[in-house]
């Protein structure tokens, strides 16, 4: 029985359900990371034992499930759009504007699907959003694609953001403190592309480097969608 079918026991003298024990964990995730993140601390947080907690939830690994689950409710849009192009748009900004909101997401992204029923929701919007268009193996690959390039450009972003606040140096300090060592090393003649993309290269800020890369996918899958089966 998954933690979403298992019933709650009945309230006792602190009140305590599902709901709040991971309102209370998202805040400790938010403040510190999951490893900030404990069903003893949780339980502290509540103001309860820690045993109660067991007749909620598990192990620490439900409590993650529950929690993704709940910030999948953010991820969601309140209405459909019609076009499939915006449909995967819209998740695709919604999942990195909630990433942004609680950084550990980025932590609990890819691997295995999640169950919960608001993260069923975003899955079901989504292959609605692609039903009919192509064959479902090229629509499962197409969500699969889009999926992949989410995770690996919101866990980029996160591991920036983390690395900043690691060693104090924004993106631009640390280009200034590492720049004479970049320069020496290009002066080489080693590595003219690079030396090429450096020098000439336009730099945008992340929001608009993520945008940029959705879009990309996004024509290779609209490419995949128009071409007649074989």
């Amino acid at each position: 029985m998954t933690v979403w079918d298992r019933p709650e026991p009945p309230t006792r003298p602190v009140p305590l359900d599902r709901e709040r024990i991971v309102a209370a964990a998202i805040a400790l995730a938010d403040e510190g990371g999951l490893e900030a993140v404990s069903l003893r601390k949780v339980a502290a947080r509540l103001d309860a034992g820690p045993m109660r907690l067991y007749g909620y939830i598990s192990t620490k690994e439900e409590l993650f499930d529950l929690m993704v689950d709940e910030v999948h409710a953010e991820i969601l849009p309140e209405e459909q759009p019609g076009d499939w192009r915006e449909v995967l748009r819209i998740r695709a900004h919604r999942t990195r504007q909630a990433t942004l909101r609680h950084e550990w997401l980025a932590d609990l992204l890819g691997g295995r699907p999640t169950l919960g029923p608001n993260a069923l929701a975003v899955t079901e919007a989504t292959l609605a959003a692609l039903d009919g268009l192509a064959d479902l193996d090229t629509v499962m690959r197409a969500v699969e694609t889009v999926s992949a390039y989410l995770t690996g450009a919101i866990r980029r972003e996160i591991a920036n953001l983390r690395a900043e606040r690691a060693t104090g140096l924004s993106k631009r300090d640390w280009q200034r403190a590492f720049g004479p060592h970049v320069k020496r090393m290009l002066a080489t003649g080693r590595f003219p592309a690079l030396a090429k993309a450096v020098y000439d290269g336009t730099e945008v800020d992340a929001e608009a480097s993520f945008t940029t890369g959705l879009d990309w996918v996004l024509d290779a899958v609209a490419a995949k969608l128009a071409r007649p089966p074989a």
